[in-house]
């Protein structure tokens, strides 16, 4: 027998030697993966107090961090020119809030106007034929009233009526002021957590090195994990940012030139509306159709302005940022698609925002470690 036919023969054996795939599955470590996993999201869902503002203020401090390195040449204290970079923040941010608020004011006023107007022009409009939902419900209520009608009362039992609850103004008001106390709150949080990890610097990336030892090449991987995790994350704030002021400033120069009013509010808004995918485009298509109704009177105008802001928030959405987003990270549409699903459902708008910066982060530590590697390729191109 030749040397190439034992080989052949040799790897025959060691294949039939192999457990089918059906009898190397265990069950058991199926059950403990599901149940882990069931675990985990009830985890996410029960601690978004907490994880919700600890993840979106490490990927804020990860954005800040190179702005404090001509600080860090001069041997300014990290605590000092960190308090500076948030205050400046802050204050870049209030100045620019201040014409908006008068913007918005301004838009807010017209808003009786024009639902005055738009109840007028119902009023005006000729009556029209009845459609089948109108008719359905036409006949729903004269069965109802014939088989009324024919109800026999019984002799020594009282009739109840149920009557529905009215709507309670202040019970609504006070639902909606602790959603807003929540919201701030976690502002606040965030905030705060991102003044203290630009404070402390590289602390918790050394310490993560020095758990990850004692050995040289652990130590060497993990510092090139946080360095990926690092790279990743601004690379998603710079597609964020660079698909904010192309909304933006072409929202801001098409109204403009149609004539709407507050073209630089709703510039701002569809800037900051395009980080969150899906529904900040539609909120924006919405709010402009309305305002554009309440400022010319007509539909076609509303159909117009609105239908200009979905056109610039499709070009950014389907052309521009998977571009973008294809050339800097490794991601497939379809993880991309199911992680805004996963993560939009437990943590609303803001889980939409962060879902690609999270799947970048896992995709990096999956390619890192061995186990991980399947999920890896899953999420891979």
């Amino acid at each position: 027998m030749t040397e190439e036919q034992q080989d052949v023969a040799f790897n025959r054996r060691k294949t039939d030697q192999q457990p089918p795939l059906i009898d190397a599955f265990n069950a058991r470590n199926a059950s403990l993966i599901i149940l882990a996993s069931l675990a985990g999201i009830f985890f996410i869902d029960w601690a978004q107090s907490v994880l919700l503002p600890l993840i979106v203020a490490v990927f804020i401090s990860y954005a800040l961090d190179p702005l404090l390195s001509p600080f860090d040449k001069i041997h300014i204290p990290r605590p000092i020119s960190a308090a500076v970079m948030v205050t400046v923040l802050l204050a870049i941010m209030v100045s620019a809030s201040i014409p908006l608020q008068r913007e918005a004011i301004a838009m807010l006023d017209k808003v009786p106007v024009a639902i005055s107007k738009f109840q007028r022009t119902a009023a005006r409009a000729p009556a029209t034929e009845a459609g089948i939902i109108e008719k359905a419900q036409e006949a729903a209520k004269q069965i109802e009233d014939s088989t009324s009608e024919k109800k026999v009362r019984t002799p020594g039992v009282t009739l109840v009526r149920v009557v529905e609850k009215p709507f309670n103004v202040q019970e609504f008001l006070m639902g909606g002021a602790s959603a807003v106390l929540v919201m701030v709150s976690q502002s606040l949080s965030a905030l705060l957590l991102v003044y203290f990890l630009l404070a402390v610097g590289k602390l918790y990336r050394r310490k993560v090195i020095r758990i990850s030892g004692p050995s040289f090449e652990r130590m060497r991987k993990a510092a090139q994990i946080m360095d990926d995790f690092h790279h990743q994350v601004r690379r998603f704030l710079f597609v964020m940012l660079l698909s904010a002021i192309f909304v933006g400033g072409f929202t801001w120069l098409a109204f403009w030139f149609m004539g709407v009013e507050q073209a630089g509010l709703w510039g701002v808004l569809a800037g900051v509306a395009s980080a969150i995918p899906y529904l900040g485009p539609i909120l924006i298509f919405i709010g402009t159709g309305v305002t554009a109704f309440i400022q010319f009177g007509t539909l076609d105008m509303a159909f117009l302005v609105a239908g200009v802001s979905l056109v610039i928030t499709s070009i950014q959405g389907n052309v521009l940022t998977p571009w973008l987003t294809s050339h800097l990270s490794s991601l497939n549409p379809v993880a991309i698609f199911v992680g805004l699903l996963f993560w939009g459902w437990i943590w609303g708008p803001v889980g939409l925002i962060i879902a690609t910066p999270l799947l970048m982060v896992i995709k990096s530590l999956c390619d890192h470690v061995t186990n991980l590697r399947p999920l890896g390729e899953l999420l891979g191109k």
